[in-house]
């Protein structure tokens, strides 16, 4: 029988949304395999068809790494789809971008997830703000509901034990990189680069589902996500769309520019205003606005892509960013796994042009990315998905007990090594307070 018709489907109202999420988030825990999707009820420049979405167990499991190169990932993804024509949950690593060039990754990863996990759950949750749908093919929906009904949430509580995070790279080296990569430019290699530094903490013990609970709190980010795979975890407070499909149209919103949120409300206008006028920073989205259109140009029909916003500005709950969208009418002869393809990785984690860009990113960069600038979401049985980038978010892997957060931001002519640095901490504030290093 088919896996779509086979599966049972309830509606459920709901009275309390936020105490419904903590509720299925802490009865979802458990589960070996998780993903749990938070929109924030952010609607503003990322419109969202949810709330939340929740995804657990496994009837079908596709994992790959990229340096597995007697089959293709994405080949094998659309294999997936087809064979169940179902819900699939999971994540695309930065190091995917092995199969999409001719490009290799060496630089030590301590965490150990694989490139492309995508799972077809038991179980899916959809949340909306005042009910919640429920897909089951195990449990009848009404028990899963009963029992999220009748679960604790769990207590959002500071992180016991503060790790020991360290800089993977001086602040020497990323100064002198931040100055080669702009020779890089001014020889014409490239236009742009994103550049990132790792921080982690080694034999550190950590309630994962903990500190997610406290990034989100902080956060309140559109793209928030939380995976657990085995003893690998990703808590993820992302402001990002990568792309998302509905229908035939395509749609990718990269973020490039940031700034800090004021103090008052008037410091809060000015830094706004400040972001806006930012030659430097509209040089910087200009450029990944060009690069995404050619990526979407590669699945789209002949004159469907365009720039529906740029340059537009909005406010999270620490900084300021400035967000472009563009979109495109997918061919009918692209698979939607191809559009994802053809896209990747998303141009705001790389630069311009995107393979001399990565092949620079190998070079001064001493940490293999892995999920960090990758993306996580969902695909639905129709074939429209929803991608985030995978920025602001803690890696942590149970069993070496090893923490990771990386943090970037674009390289540009006018770059100053130290206010790229600045901003990279202030990306980085938001994983520094759920830690108890920083105050909010």
């Amino acid at each position: 029988m088919n896996s779509v018709t086979s599966q049972i489907e309830y509606i459920f109202k709901i009275e309390d949304l936020d105490l419904f999420k903590q509720k299925a988030f802490a009865w979802a825990s458990p589960f070996p395999l998780i993903s749990y999707l938070d929109s924030n009820q952010y609607q503003q420049d990322t419109p969202h068809s949810y709330e939340g979405l929740i995804a657990v167990g496994q009837q079908a499991t596709l994992i790959k790494s990229a340096d597995d190169t007697s089959v293709n990932a994405f080949d094998q993804l659309k294999a997936l789809h087809q064979q169940t024509q179902d819900w699939l949950f999971g994540f695309m690593a930065y190091d995917l971008k092995n199969e999409v060039e001719r490009l290799s990754s060496k630089n030590e990863d301590h965490i150990g997830l694989p490139d492309l996990l995508f799972f077809q759950p038991e179980i899916v949750i959809e949340i909306f703000e005042k009910q919640v749908a429920i897909h089951s093919k195990t449990i009848l929906p009404g028990a899963i509901f009963e029992q999220i009904e009748m679960t604790k949430p769990l207590k959002v509580q500071a992180i016991a034990k503060k790790p020991d995070v360290k800089a993977r790279l001086s602040k020497e080296y990323y100064l002198e990189s931040v100055e080669a990569i702009r020779q890089h430019i001014i020889e014409g290699d490239i236009y742009e680069m994103n550049f990132c530094q790792e921080f982690f903490a080694e034999a550190y013990d950590m309630d994962a589902e903990q500190l997610f609970l406290l990034l989100n709190k902080i956060g309140k980010a559109p793209f928030t996500a939380f995976v657990k795979w085995q003893d690998k975890y990703l808590c993820c407070a992302s402001p990002e769309r990568y792309i998302k499909k509905v229908g035939n149209q395509l749609i990718s919103q990269p973020i490039k520019g940031t700034i800090k949120r004021g103090q008052t409300p008037e410091e809060d206008a000015q830094l706004r205003d400040m972001l806006s006028k930012s030659e430097k920073d509209k040089a910087e989205n200009v450029m990944i606005v060009d690069l995404v259109r050619n990526d979407l140009a590669r699945s789209c029909k002949a004159g469907s892509v365009k720039v529906d916003e740029l340059f537009g500005i909005y406010a999270y709950e620490q900084v300021h960013h400035m967000i472009s969208t563009i979109s495109g009418e997918l061919r009918d002869d692209v698979h939607f796994v191809d559009a994802i393809r053809n896209a990747f990785p998303m141009g705001s984690m790389t630069g311009a042009p995107k393979v001399m860009s990565m092949q620079l990113i190998e070079h001064y960069e001493k940490s293999r990315r892995g999920l960090y600038s990758g993306a996580v979401g969902y695909i639905r049985p129709n074939g429209d998905f929803d991608f985030n980038v995978v920025i602001r978010s803690v890696l942590y892997n149970a069993a070496a007990k090893y923490l990771s957060f990386q943090v970037g931001g674009a390289i540009v002519f006018n770059s100053v090594p130290d206010l790229e640095y600045e901003e990279c901490m202030l990306k980085a504030k938001g994983i520094l307070t759920a830690l108890g290093l920083r105050e909010n």
